[in-house]
């Protein structure tokens, strides 16, 4: 099973993108909001600074790459 985590933020439309895309296509995801210090530091343990920041298992994405998720998710269209 396909372990999928994004971590977000309060008012970022392109993490709101994101979780609604996964709700469209029937993806679980565990949303990790980084308003939580805890939450953060795992993000930043990733190099990563911005929101979203996506885990598809051990993938991580920086950016909204569609193909890319669809492509680790093998989502068809």
């Amino acid at each position: 099973m396909t372990q999928v985590t994004i971590y977000t933020q309060n008012e970022c439309p392109p993490c709101q993108f994101v979780k609604n895309y996964f709700d469209e296509h029937k993806v679980a995801y565990t949303e990790k909001n980084v308003s939580n210090s805890t939450f953060r530091n795992e993000m930043i343990d990733y190099d990563a600074f911005s929101t979203p920041f996506i885990l598809i298992d051990d993938h991580p994405m920086y950016q909204v790459d569609l193909d890319k998720i669809n492509q680790l998710l093998q989502i068809h269209h």
